[in-house]
């Protein structure tokens, strides 16, 4: 009894490590398999300043992955290569406030952009004037993610993406970079995007044409007279189809704006003036029984200033 009871015990045991083996198998695997991030996953930001953020730390991980993995893997010396991107990018994640930044897109370059390095080296290289060894690490490195943009990213626009790595190289790169990385970047988007970038140079066209054309209106051409009439400085009197004068462009007139009450009040003086006048007149024009009246009043003056004589 003794003897059953342990090989049950035993048994027991066994079974219980086998199931936690078999779990942990189980998780490791899981853990192990490949990841695949989508743009359109839902669990982690997607705006515009989140995927500009994923950006910056790329350009980082990238940079520390130039200096390291890569620089020992051209060197020769494999027995150096201790920094894969995959686990830049954890303990990237592990060490950063992530939550903010789009998660899915800067594993998505941290994955694709080391295993595209032969090939995005060979386009930065045919639009540069020196080899490409002798890029600055920070250089290279938004090189990488803006010809990585440029073929692989056609949803974003090409001027975005010239000015995402402006912003990149104003953050972390040195002082006069700008010039050559958007040379490079200019360059190589009228190689891959050439339908864009001669859209986006059409649209620029007409809008310019459109902004010019007011300026660019025909003036009215004038003939001989009325070159004659407009330098004249006098103001013709013929009238013209509205019945007022001609005036000279040279020489305008200013014309006083009457005003109604002013000009009522100075028509009932008017008036008033020529009603005074008129009685005036009336009564110095004299009549023929006035005048009678008058010569006989003078001929009694006369007669009594003789019969005062004689007495």
């Amino acid at each position: 009894m003794t003897d059953q009871l342990k090989r049950a015990i035993n048994a027991a045991k066994t079974a219980q490590t086998n199931d936690q083996q078999a779990e942990a198998t189980r998780i490791a695997s899981s853990s192990a398999g490949e990841q695949k991030f989508d743009m359109s996953e839902s669990s982690y930001k997607t705006s515009h300043t989140a995927v500009r953020k994923a950006r910056r730390f790329a350009m980082q991980g990238l940079y520390e992955w130039l200096v390291t993995d890569r620089r020992f893997d051209k060197d020769g010396k494999l027995g150096w290569k201790d920094n894969a991107p995959h686990d830049i990018a954890a303990r990237t994640r592990a060490t950063n406030a992530m939550h903010t930044v789009h998660i899915g897109y800067y594993h998505e370059m941290m994955r694709d952009i080391p295993e595209q390095i032969e090939a995005l080296d060979a386009l930065i290289s045919q639009h540069l004037d020196r080899d490409i060894d002798k890029l600055d690490t920070v250089e290279h490195a938004i090189l990488l993610i803006g010809a990585y943009e440029l073929q692989n990213r056609l949803e974003i626009p090409y001027k975005v993406v010239l000015d995402e790595a402006m912003k990149l190289n104003n953050h972390f790169g040195a002082t006069d970079a700008h010039k050559l990385i958007n040379a490079v970047l200019d360059k190589m988007a009228t190689d891959l995007r050439d339908l864009e970038v001669q859209a986006d140079i059409k649209a620029n066209r007409r809008s310019s044409q459109k902004a010019a054309a007011p300026a660019a209106q025909p003036q009215p051409q004038t003939t001989d007279e009325t070159k004659a009439v407009t330098n004249a400085d006098y103001t013709s009197e013929t009238p013209t189809t509205t019945g007022k004068p001609r005036i000279s462009a040279n020489k305008a007139i200013k014309r006083p704006r009457a005003n109604k009450a002013q000009a009522n009040i100075s028509d009932y003086r008017a008036s008033k003036k020529a009603s005074a006048q008129g009685h005036n007149e009336e009564a110095a024009t004299p009549t023929p029984e006035s005048t009678a009246a008058d010569v006989g009043l003078q001929d009694s003056n006369l007669v009594n200033s003789d019969e005062k004589s004689k007495d």
